[in-house]
């Protein structure tokens, strides 16, 4: 293995350094004077560096947190796998990884006979995001250099749902020209489109389908819930074509959690005068006024928070599943600005966004439930009545 590693090591390295460099003058002149510099690393998922919402994010959060630490950071697209990536990173003796994409087998468990990288590389930092398989079956950490990143996107998300509601049963005194809405006496149906069957993604539309139903219940209606669970993270094509059977089925908004897949459904809202619902970043002002809002996962503020750890030596003693709330700043939805400049009824719309942050309140303070995927939770159909999920 270490052979194998080792031969393709230089590929991968090279895509390494090709990503971000190695550091600016102050670091190299650091590193020059034999001083101790703090080395940092991204792994990409499969939707790449550029893909303006969850890898993007997390890359602009380590270069502005090393260069304010004076650290060194590169970003890597893994061109033989992730796993490679991650024992190559640990065998270069880099202090701190973060691991964007869904795979964590040969870092926590082991593959192919071979220790878990986590066990060949004690003095690295790795953190993993949207799921914690770092745990034995008591609940354990296995591995104490191993962190789990959870966003709370199940209470965004919901707050997505309960939104889209709220603005379809309301959409033809709420916008004005330029939309081309189905009307609730001919068709109640929202869409999701997800990357990949995978906890990391079914939170959100748990979530979602959690928020309809809340919605729904209250107004004594029922809605259809078109979803695809696998349309990858790089193909806005295929996005604009699952978005466009949606809406010509009824739907009026269509939620995408599928990295660039996403922006072929904002193009097909727009093309048809209907709602998509963007993520990871606030990506309201992409198709503006077609964006209802944008479910926020922002990486960078977990990036920061857990490399400032590192630099000042107390990431030894935060916790090995760390959780980040409506509360922090790094999940939640958009401020409604961008989608408010296309709003003709303000009384109407101001109405609506009241319920709308109600509902928050009651989600920050535990009276409403809502079932998070991510830490195992299981969402059962039948506790959402007025959701017909197709």
């Amino acid at each position: 293995m270490k052979r194998i590693v080792g031969m393709t090591g230089v590929l991968i390295l090279a895509a390494v350094l090709a990503g971000c460099g190695k550091g600016n003058g102050e670091t190299q002149a650091a590193r020059d004077s034999g001083a101790k510099v703090l080395r940092i690393a991204v792994v990409c998922s499969a939707a790449g560096q550029n893909d303006n919402g969850y890898n993007q994010s997390a890359i602009e959060g380590a270069r502005a947190v090393a260069a304010e630490l004076k650290a060194e950071c590169n970003i890597l697209e893994p061109i033989n796998g992730v796993p490679a990536a991650l024992e190559l990173l640990g065998e270069e003796g880099y202090n701190l990884v973060f691991s964007l994409e869904y795979d964590f087998d040969a870092l926590i468990k082991g593959v192919g006979g071979a220790k878990p990288i986590a066990v060949q590389y004690p003095n690295t930092w790795y953190v993993i995001f949207n799921d914690n398989p770092n745990t034995d079956a008591s609940g354990n950490p296995i591995h104490k250099n191993v962190i789990s990143v959870l966003f709370d996107v199940h209470e965004g998300s919901f707050l997505a749902g309960y939104l889209s509601v709220l603005v379809n049963e309301n959409a033809g005194t709420l916008f004005g020209d330029g939309y081309n809405f189905v009307p609730p006496s001919q068709a109640r149906a929202v869409g999701f489109i997800g990357g990949t069957q995978s906890n990391g993604i079914t939170v959100f539309s748990y979530g979602f389908i959690e928020g309809i139903n809340h919605a729904a219940a209250e107004l004594g209606v029922s809605y259809d819930y078109f979803a695809k669970y696998d349309a990858g993270f790089g193909d806005p094509a295929l996005g604009s074509n699952v978005a466009g059977s949606y809406y010509n089925n009824g739907a009026n908004v269509v939620y995408g959690v599928a990295g660039v897949v996403g922006d072929g459904i904002t193009a097909k809202a727009k093309e048809a005068g209907r709602l998509a619902i963007q993520v990871d970043a606030n990506k309201d002002n992409q198709q503006p006024g077609y964006v209802l809002t944008s479910v926020m996962k922002n990486t960078n503020v977990p990036v920061s928070v857990i490399t400032r750890a590192l630099a000042d030596g107390s990431i030894g003693n935060m916790n090995n599943l760390q959780t980040y709330d409506l509360g922090s700043g790094a999940t939640g939805i958009t401020d409604l600005s961008e989608i408010s400049r296309a709003i003709k009824d303000e009384a109407k719309w101001n109405e609506l966004t009241g319920k709308l942050k109600d509902v928050a309140k009651d989600i920050a303070s535990g009276k409403i439930k809502i079932v998070n995927a991510q830490i195992g939770e299981i969402f059962n159909p039948a506790g959402c009545p007025n959701v017909r999920i197709r």
